[in-house]
């Protein structure tokens, strides 16, 4: 034996063990290949409980008041896309179920006095599943504002306040951005097609293909899954039990409680500003996401709301 070791050494001694104690180990935790029988059994109760259903189209859908021809080859299969993947995305539709019960109430006050369709609630649903998200192009918030567009609209974009996170303002601002868009194109699917791919981006196709109806134009990849994308979300969230989404009253997330102050000067440290009105810094920074940073040094006195949870 100890010439044995000698010969062969102890590292590749030591190697042949390991492999024995994997195999071991392997043959006692993983099952062997099942028999003909369970396999049988197995398939069989696949086939018994296991379905994935094919949706059937809405008689009629639009968007904010404009028809959706689904008699159109092409048209319904887009539509068709879309309800699936966002029927069988659970975990995303739910979110955005649970979370809609949250921001509708906060977002359609502001479209109806802005004059600008409901249905475009819609529309910041899909760009973030109303959430802060921020995308690779740099583009922020429930509405997702490039920095340089959030200030054409009259947004504060700096270090210190970035309110693309605040969701009553931004709101205002793509209100100002749909209306502006509307009084070029006379669609409000033109506008949704625009706030994907640009007014000039949208102005350039319908001079290239002399056509001004947003299901007429060939357009990019994302942009022609736009107004479906957002249909799709409307028709599943307003009959959510019949795309098979059970959700309980108590399982929807409710609208935040606050309190505001108004302030026009500086906050050294907001770590004790909310101290001092018996919150704690997540708390604060949670209701207030535009602030982005530890302080505020308001150096142009500026007046602000912020809100306070209750």
């Amino acid at each position: 034996m100890k010439n044995l070791f000698q010969k062969i050494g102890v590292p590749a001694i030591a190697g042949i063990l390991g492999a024995v104690l994997v195999l071991l180990v392997y043959s006692f935790f993983i099952p062997g290949t099942p028999s003909k029988q369970e396999n049988e059994e197995y398939l069989r109760h696949i086939n018994e409980k296991y379905r994935i259903f094919s949706l059937p189209l809405p008689e009629e859908a639009n968007f904010a008041g404009e028809r959706i021809p689904l008699e159109t080859a092409d048209i319904a299969e887009k539509m068709d896309r879309e309800l699936l993947v966002n029927s069988y995305w659970h975990s995303n539709t739910l979110l955005a179920i649970k979370r809609s019960q949250r921001w509708f109430p906060v977002i359609e006050p502001i479209l109806k006095e802005q004059g600008v369709p409901d249905d475009f609630k819609f529309l910041s649903l899909i760009e973030s599943n109303f959430s802060n998200a921020v995308s690779p192009a740099g583009a922020v918030g429930f509405w997702q504002f490039l920095p340089e567009t959030a200030k054409e609209f009259g947004l504060e974009v700096n270090d210190e306040v970035d309110e693309r996170y605040h969701v009553e303002k931004s709101t205002r601002a793509a209100c100002k951005y749909i209306k502006d868009a509307y009084a070029k194109f006379g669609s409000w699917s033109l506008v949704a097609a625009s706030y994907n791919m640009g007014i000039g981006g949208v102005e350039k196709q319908i001079g290239r293909q002399q056509q001004k109806d947003y299901h007429a134009l060939l357009l990019n990849e994302e942009t022609s899954r736009y107004v479906f994308r957002i249909a799709a979300m409307k028709e599943i969230l307003n009959n959510a039990d019949k795309y098979g989404f059970v959700i309980r009253p108590s399982d929807l997330y409710k609208p935040l409680q606050y309190s505001t102050i108004t302030i026009n000067s500086e906050i050294e440290d907001f770590a004790t500003f909310a101290a001092e009105h018996d919150i704690t810094y997540k708390e604060l920074k949670l209701f207030n996401p535009w602030l982005r940073q530890a302080y505020l040094k308001n150096k142009s006195g500026r007046i602000y709301e912020i809100k306070i949870p209750s």
